[in-house]
């Protein structure tokens, strides 16, 4: 039986740490771990000619991804520094001018829509004119129902975001993906009037039509709002290496649930499982335990 395709699209990059370099970005991170969900896992990003940038396809196929869309640009290969505040909390600086603000649209990207099941993507990568041109015209290419998931992990860093950039791909989306901290950003921005989370969300529900919509509190676990439905699970405790790459675990693991016909309310509970233990482990691309989570 073929595999679904799920594509991880934007940012692939080095996240430099206390401890070293580790390769990252959230939609490379996505990727890997609805690969290791059981997914044909796809990476649609851009890296450099230059050595890092060979370093980086390295990296990513020694991760068992598959790179045939990540494009090699005559711009620097991303690099993104990393220092740990409280519980591990990342906090980003994040370099300009990379090769990932500039992924070119392709016929190799255009075919690969057509057959993509899932896509996940985030406001990072649409910083730039070239990269935002090309998710939107991704999006727009793959095609709608029929069980495909276009999701939208809001995942805002720094100032690279608007509310013009929010609303593009919101109205693309059908299950937007969004934490605590952005959701009040959001709120604001749209001028949404309440500060009850679950209004805030049902109102994205009806404002942009979506089918889910996936709110993260951290410690404070975690929400699932549909039209129908409100779903809610307690974060497990664990000791935390640190959180980077937690949020996008929970997504591909929630996204590949989905996709094989697993109820909502399972989908979010193995979503949050994986994602505590990505937590008690170093780096975004923690390796799932043999026997599975």
């Amino acid at each position: 039986m073929t595999k679904p395709i799920v594509v991880g699209m934007g940012e692939a990059l080095w996240d430099v740490l206390p401890s070293g370099k580790q390769i990252g970005g959230a939609p490379a991170n996505f990727a890997f771990h609805a690969g290791q969900a059981g997914m044909d896992a796809r990476v649609v990003s851009a890296v450099g000619t230059d050595a890092l940038g060979t370093e980086t396809l390295e990296a990513l196929r020694g991760k068992q991804l598959n790179v045939d869309a990540v494009a090699r640009v005559d711009f620097p290969t991303g690099v993104v520094n990393v220092t740990l505040g409280e519980q591990g909390v990342p906090q980003y600086e994040i370099i300009e001018h990379v090769a990932w603000d500039n992924i070119p649209f392709t016929p190799q990207l255009e075919a690969l829509a057509r057959e993509t099941q899932a896509v996940c993507w985030g406001s990072l990568a649409q910083r730039s004119e070239v990269s935002a041109a090309t998710i939107l015209r991704f999006l727009d290419t793959m095609p709608s129902g029929e069980g495909r998931l276009k999701v939208f992990d809001i995942n805002l860093r720094q100032q690279f975001y608007s509310l013009d950039i929010i609303e593009a791909s919101a109205k693309r989306a059908n299950v937007l993906k969004i934490n605590d901290e952005e959701l009040v950003i959001v709120s604001r921005l749209l001028r949404l009037g309440t500060t009850d989370v679950e209004q805030q969300c049902r109102a994205l529900l009806t404002r942009y039509a979506l089918d889910m919509v996936v709110l993260t509190c951290g410690t404070n676990g975690s929400y699932i709002f549909t039209p129908d439905e409100t779903y809610f699970r307690t974060t497990p405790q664990v000791e935390v290496a640190d959180t980077v790459g937690a949020g996008d675990s929970f997504t591909a693991t929630l996204v590949s649930d989905l996709l094989r016909g697993v109820p909502v309310s399972e989908a979010h509970e193995h979503a949050v499982r994986v994602a505590a233990y990505v937590c008690s482990q170093k780096g975004a691309m923690a390796e799932w335990p043999s026997k599975g989570l």
